[in-house]
């Protein structure tokens, strides 16, 4: 089992001093405590699930405007998270937070010039109340991409604690920009920002993507990151060949206290034992050895 293996207990022990540098002895020792009693109900929680079959609701205070039958699956999915930026104005994140909340994708910056205007306050608030967080970034395909990574860098500090960065793909309809890039134009743009992304918070980036954009350009290229796939009326295998997704955006409509309106609701894809692990890590860990090996998850350096 994966708890035993001495890189996953290094990678505690850095997570463990990690805790304290960023949040003080206090607090680090309500994360250590949460974590252990985690780990320690793991089997438990193997058994719950197992004896039960499929869940329907993991976390009954959330809910969706608009539910959709075909990604009724997604509700089955033990950790659920939101993705947020200034479109969903200010935020309780304690509320958030009570109501079961295990992550948040976080709006940072567009482009080169482009900050989301509460970045900051959401970055500062959601670390507060416990949820880890990732800063994600839109691409634009106008703008170069070493501009596009200094500017992430300037203003998404490397937190240790923070889950790995996200690189938002998309095609952007609404810009005046029209670009004529081939498509290897468009992966040489996509793997000069995760590189750099990597090289300035030290862990693999996540990829967002949406149907359209990983069609054209993303279908049958080998990835070492983890997907964040968006599929709100089937299940992402439904929608995307060849590409199994790590988290899954699978509403826009979902409600959850602490947010006015709607807000966008995830889905991880494993366990409760595999999401302790990623969160560690930063790896996925169905390519954490590989990755490992070259030293590109925590628990190897």
């Amino acid at each position: 089992m994966w708890l035993d293996m001495p890189s996953v207990r290094v990678s505690f022990a850095r997570l463990h001093e990690s805790i304290t540098q960023s949040y003080g002895t206090t607090r680090r020792d309500g994360w250590v405590e949460w974590l252990s009693k985690s780990i320690a109900l793991l089997p438990i929680i193997a058994l719950a699930t197992f004896v039960s079959g499929c869940a329907t609701n993991y976390y009954p205070m959330k809910g969706d405007s608009r539910p959709h039958p075909g990604v009724a699956r997604a509700h089955t999915l033990p950790i659920h998270g939101i993705d947020v930026s200034r479109h969903q104005g200010e935020i309780d994140w304690q509320a958030v937070a009570r109501a079961g909340t295990r992550f948040a994708f976080i709006k940072a910056t567009d482009g080169g010039d482009y900050l989301d205007p509460l970045f900051q306050q959401n970055w500062r608030l959601s670390r507060e109340a416990g949820i880890p967080r990732a800063a994600y970034h839109f691409m634009y395909w106008c703008r170069p991409a070493d501009e596009q990574v200094a500017w992430f860098a300037a203003n998404v500090p490397p937190d240790p604690d923070a889950l790995p960065p996200v690189l938002d793909l998309e095609w952007n309809n609404g810009s005046q920009c029209r670009p004529t890039l081939s498509r290897e134009k468009v992966l040489e743009k996509v793997r000069i920002m995760l590189a750099g992304m990597e090289a300035h918070t030290g862990k693999v980036p996540i990829i967002y993507t949406e149907i359209n954009f990983h069609r054209d350009i993303l279908e049958g290229v080998q990835l070492d990151n983890p997907m964040w796939l968006r599929s709100v009326a089937a299940e992402p295998r439904e929608r995307y060949r060849d590409r199994p997704f790590t988290f899954w955006q699978y509403t826009q409509t979902g409600t959850v206290p602490g947010v006015r309106g709607d807000v966008d609701r995830n889905a991880w894809y494993g366990s409760e034992a595999e999401w302790i692990q990623f969160f560690m890590t930063g790896c996925d860990p169905r390519s954490f050895q590989r990755l490992a090996i070259q030293g590109r998850c925590a628990a190897s350096r």
